[in-house]
């Protein structure tokens, strides 16, 4: 495995400006500044449930709405995954099933190579706060596509939103922590009969 998995990206548009580090075996150390503070809380919590050290700068055009932005970080975290990490010898799959009070997710994410993305998410209503719900899936699609992994959401359970997407995210980051995590048994070989990822 690779001494060090680390990554910095960063990414310019007419949209937005993002600046994404990554540190995949940090200590869940946490820094962003998004202008959008309840996606700034979800992903605090990746970054402590995955022990996933992430410094994010991403400024946008928010005075439109927050889709540019919110698309652009999963685009900007998913390119710095695709840096950090050298797939030899790691678990490969991950998944994490998280409560909290009444609602529960499951994540189950395999980093294959190849962008898929399965989200069921039942939201009960279509804001938290101010923010739109709807524009969680814009960011795991955006992370996806670039991480190059298959990930699979699913909201088992939940009456309140702050709890159902928290849950999503928590599993998420855990999830990611199994799947990034060396095989001793692997030996440093690609868990793939292929021979790549």
């Amino acid at each position: 495995m690779a001494d060090s998995r680390t990554a910095t990206i960063e990414r310019n548009t007419n949209e937005t400006q993002i600046t994404v580090s990554v540190n995949l075996d940090g200590k869940g150390d946490f820094k962003v500044e998004s202008g959008l503070p309840f996606l700034e809380h979800m992903l605090e919590q990746v970054a402590r449930h995955g022990m996933i050290d992430l410094d994010i700068a991403a400024k946008g055009d928010l005075e439109i709405d927050a889709h540019h932005t919110v698309e652009d970080i999963g685009i900007t975290l998913g390119q710095a995954f695709d840096k950090a990490l050298d797939k030899a010898g790691i678990r490969r799959y991950g998944h994490a099933y998280v409560p909290l009070d009444e609602a529960l997710s499951r994540v189950v994410i395999d980093f294959s190579g190849r962008p898929g993305l399965e989200y069921h998410v039942p939201f009960t209503r279509g804001t938290v706060g101010e923010f739109d719900v709807d524009l969680f899936y814009e960011f795991f699609q955006g992370f996806v596509n670039h991480a190059k992994v298959t990930l699979h959401i699913d909201n088992l359970k939940g009456g309140n939103a702050h709890h159902q997407i928290e849950t999503v995210f928590k599993a998420f980051g855990r999830a990611v922590r199994m799947a990034i995590e060396e095989d001793p048994r692997m030996q440093g070989s690609v868990p793939s009969t292929k021979g790549s990822l």
